[in-house]
């Protein structure tokens, strides 16, 4: 699968009501002992087995996989579907317009930055290894049918996109959704079990969501393990075709040795910055060896070939994707392919999916769902194609040693293609040095997701601790070296099947729990919550004179004013609904504290406890803005900022300014905003509780997130 490249962005958190949270202090992370025991007992156990018995772990392992691929083929089959129904229908749906963070949160990175980092999601070096090798081997030995004809050519590259397409995007989609609507929009930590507390309430802090989150950590360990040893065997015959270094086990020991060791030293130093420049120089590189063979090559046969599979991918998808072969049966086929890649994606999909996350906080579920299934598969199309059609041509033409080669031997496939055109060392040169590039990234990167998943983290800007991350690079290089010692790629692709089948069944919870939460947002909308944000009669008042309104739009407040509305109206306002509410028999507070961005200006919070329901949120908060110096309207000529005392719920701001109400005003503006609260819970009714998702909002840290106003 495609490694993610280590960019850790720097955003603002966001608690449950897009609580503001400052650069986290370095500090020392509990460890998730449950976690970390049972998940590296498994790995140690199946490591050590797999050493000293390798003929006998060889042998289970094939026998369980056939199980699996006989009794349980059907089950991978069906669950990549609806994955890919789910997340369009949730894109399609209302909850598509629901933000991966408050509502007034808006994208860190512009479309231009994001598309290209979505673009980086999809190279890795597997899929150097696989665009050449799978096409060729589809077209010889096809699930079905003779091979080696026009209808086995044109079906070889539509299975090989098929296989690389955007079933495994909706995959990472989903966990990328998951991850960030959790964590971003409700501040709970940025780890699977977040995605089950609609389902499982807080029992998730506890063993089941300890059990959920090992599921995770052992099919993320499995799938990197199968993305380290496809590139160790890969760059094994690059350096014996450059250097004629030998082409043996020892070999592969020392590279995953120096991955590992590299991976190391990148998770202890913090040199991210140096490894994502890294990574960036190897898309340009990537993009390079690409057009070279595109233009090298013959060039109008490949851009007829791309038009042409673009064509047989959307015609034959649909049929495909839940294509069982009841009938014919290739089990071996199955298992070595289509299983195979469906469990491979499964167990990539936390890692893929907590990096895209962290990308995308402030983006709509629709533009995430539509930007990943989209952007990086275009790039796949493209290298598939160019690639695939390449060495097709090559077999079609005659060249059955090609052929066999890259059948046989797979991991010699794309440097066998390279020999063809000319300037070959240079190009497998380039190939070498990125294929080593994306082995350390997946290594480097992958320790610190599973570090992650191991740590107890509530602040999603926070990583696990450095020792952790050490840990887990090193298991998973002991992992690929036994696996490659049992029986090499086959093997490792062979475990990740195994282990992919716990991590399918908890999506299936996540989707669930997702849904539901998705459908209490939806019921926010209908309660009018979202539809009266503009709030047109508290914000002037029917007995406002039409000369203090005007005089109220051309004002630009400073901090004082702000401070002294704050002090005069706004508290006493605010307090005296409390005392009022709370004699309805609820928990009231009313609380207010210097804003974190701008400590000269107080913030207000009204907070009722509506237990088990969602708590009502009224927040009266300061937001800067610069001064504009239009007209005469610059009535703050002292300052570059202006104040607006803007109205924050649960769910972050409602995008309107309170400064200048009334007391009376202000009061009946959050009376509208808690009728509509409790109108909200009432739509709920069928499913107490159900509106609360995540910790009590009094357990949260409670100011609004900063956000970018420019």
């Amino acid at each position: 699968m495609s490694a993610a490249p280590t960019t850790q962005p720097e955003h603002a958190g966001s608690t449950a009501d897009g609580a503001a949270e400052a650069p986290a202090a370095p500090t020392k992370l509990p460890v998730n002992w449950r976690v970390l025991i049972a998940a590296a007992a498994v790995i140690v156990g199946l490591s050590a087995w797999a050493i000293a018995a390798p003929a006998q772990a060889d042998a289970v392992i094939g026998g369980v996989v056939g199980w699996v691929a006989s009794q349980l083929g059907w089950f991978y089959i069906l669950t990549a579907t609806l994955v890919i129904v789910f997340v369009i229908t949730v894109a399609a749906s209302r909850g598509g317009t629901v933000r991966m963070g408050p509502d007034h949160a808006r994208p860190q990175f512009n479309m231009f930055t994001w598309t290209a980092m979505l673009f980086a999601a999809g190279i890795g070096v597997d899929l150097m290894f696989f665009s050449v090798s799978e096409p060729v081997s589809q077209y010889l030995a096809p699930p079905t049918g003779d091979g080696q004809n026009l209808e086995a050519a044109r079906q070889a590259l539509v299975w090989t996109l098929f296989h690389y397409g955007i079933t495994g995007w909706a995959m990472y989609a989903l966990m990328g959704m998951a991850f960030g609507y959790f964590a971003y929009r409700f501040g709970m930590p940025l780890s699977i079990r977040s995605a089950l507390y609609p389902l499982l309430g807080k029992r998730i802090h506890g063993v089941a969501g300890d059990a959920v989150d090992t599921a995770a950590l052992l099919g993320t360990v499995f799938g990197v393990a199968t993305s380290l040893g496809i590139g160790v065997v890969q760059l094994n015959y690059g350096l014996k075709s450059l250097f004629g270094v030998p082409e043996n086990l020892a070999v592969q020991s020392a590279l995953i040795a120096v991955g590992v060791g590299m991976a190391v030293v990148s998770c202890v130093s913090g040199v991210d910055k140096g490894i994502r420049r890294l990574s960036e120089l190897n898309i340009v590189l990537a993009i390079g060896l690409m057009l070279y063979v595109l233009v090298a090559g013959r060039t109008a046969f490949l851009l007829d070939s791309i038009v042409m599979n673009i064509g047989d991918f959307v015609s034959r998808f649909p049929g495909m994707t839940l294509n069982t072969f009841a009938f014919e049966a290739p089990q071996e086929w199955m298992s070595a392919w289509t299983l195979f890649f469906w469990a491979w994606w499964i167990a990539w999909a936390p890692f893929v999916g907590l990096f895209l996350a962290r990308i995308s906080r402030g983006r709509t579920l629709r533009q995430f769902v539509v930007g990943t299934m989209t952007v990086p598969f275009a790039f796949i199309l493209l290298w598939i194609s160019i690639f695939g059609n390449s060495a097709l041509d090559l077999v079609v033409s005659g060249n059955t040693a090609f052929g066999e080669v890259a059948m046989n031997t797979p991991e010699r496939a794309f440097y066998s293609l390279l020999e063809q055109y000319p300037g070959a060392t240079v190009a497998a040169s380039i190939a070498t040095f990125t294929g080593l590039l994306f082995y350390v990234t997946s290594a480097d990167s992958g320790a610190l997701v599973m570090s992650n998943f191991t740590s107890r983290i509530d602040d999603p800007n926070q990583d696990g601790p450095k020792w952790l991350r050490v840990f887990w690079a090193v298991s998973t290089g002991v992992l690929t070296l036994a696996m490659l010692l049992v029986g090499g790629v086959s093997t490792l692709q062979n475990a990740t099947l195994i282990m992919g089948l716990p991590f399918s069944v908890v999506m299936y919870l996540i989707m669930v729990g997702l849904w539901r939460a998705l459908r209490v947002e939806v019921s926010t909308a209908a309660s009018g919550a979202v539809a009266s944000r503009s709030a047109v009669a508290g914000r002037t008042g029917r007995d406002t004179h039409w000369r203090s309104r005007l005089s109220r739009l051309g004002s630009y407040p400073g901090p004082r004013a702000a401070q002294r509305y704050v002090d005069d109206v706004a508290v006493p306002a605010l307090t005296t609904l409390a005392e009022e509410i709370r004699g309805t028999g609820v928990s009231v507070t009313v609380d207010r504290s210097p804003a974190e961005e701008h400590p000269a200006v107080d913030q207000t919070c009204l907070l009722v406890d509506l237990a088990p329901e969602r708590d009502f949120v009224y927040r009266v908060y300061p937001v800067a803005f610069p001064t504009p110096g239009f007209g005469g309207f610059r009535t703050n000529p002292d300052s570059d900022q202006y104040f607006r005392l803007e109205v924050f719920t649960a769910t972050g701001s409602l995008g309107y300014d309170v400064l200048g109400y009334t007391s009376e005003q202000l009061i009946n503006d959050a009376l509208d905003c808690y009728e509509r609260h409790l109108e909200f819970i009432r739509l709920n009714h069928d499913h107490p509780g159900s509106t609360q998702i995540g910790l009590p909002t009094s357990e949260l840290e409670t100011a609004p997130a900063k956000e970018d106003n420019a």
